[in-house]
């Protein structure tokens, strides 16, 4: 008998799977239902889908909400495609209607999957630009300095006196690595 393994996910903790499993729930109820946490733009540390894919037979069907809950580049999604073919199964994306079962679902299932890599990669160059226009402004990126040059220069002072790396990181409220670095400076 073949059994349909519905598939949510989402990004960061923050977010909810909520709408995917509702939507996923109301087409298939009896189905095992299954959901994660990690990123989308790689296949690797998701063993909810891994675990998914192990356990697929001849007949079975993997079911997503959208497809970008599955895969954001043409490498996953056909890896995930090939897997499931392998083993006479199927994958169905909801949102979408398409149904890999069928040689339209393959083709179509395919553009969409250029389209997302597609939206992936639009959506780093914008970030990157970004990145470099703040960087052109002379902003500050990263985390700000646990220490200002004028404790830094404190610390310097002490160690060279004699201070200890833990007295240090206990005086100033930093871990004894940050010490370590202030004197490899």
């Amino acid at each position: 008998m073949a059994t349909i393994f519905c598939y949510s996910r989402v990004s960061t903790l923050d977010q909810d799977t909520t709408m995917q499993e509702e939507a996923l729930k109301a087409s298939y109820p009896d189905a095992v239902h299954r959901s994660e946490t990690g990123s989308g733009t790689t296949t690797k540390g998701r063993e909810v889908l891994a675990l998914l894919l192990d356990m697929m037979h001849q007949g079975d069907k993997l079911v997503v909400w959208k497809l970008d809950r599955l895969a954001r580049n043409m490498h996953d999604l056909s890896t995930i495609v090939e897997a499931l073919e392998s083993k006479g199964a199927s994958l169905e994306i909801l949102d979408q209607r398409i149904d890999t079962s069928t040689a339209a679902g393959k083709a179509f299932l395919q553009m969409l999957g250029v389209f997302a890599e597609f939206e992936t990669n639009l959506r780093k160059e914008r970030q990157l630009a970004g990145i470099a226009a703040a960087k052109a402004k002379g902003k500050h990126l990263g985390r700000a300095p646990k220490l200002t040059g004028v404790q830094r220069k404190e610390i310097m002072a002490a160690r060279a006196a004699g201070a200890t790396p833990s007295q240090l990181a206990r005086d100033y409220g930093v871990s004894r690595a940050t010490i370590y670095n202030v004197v490899a400076d």
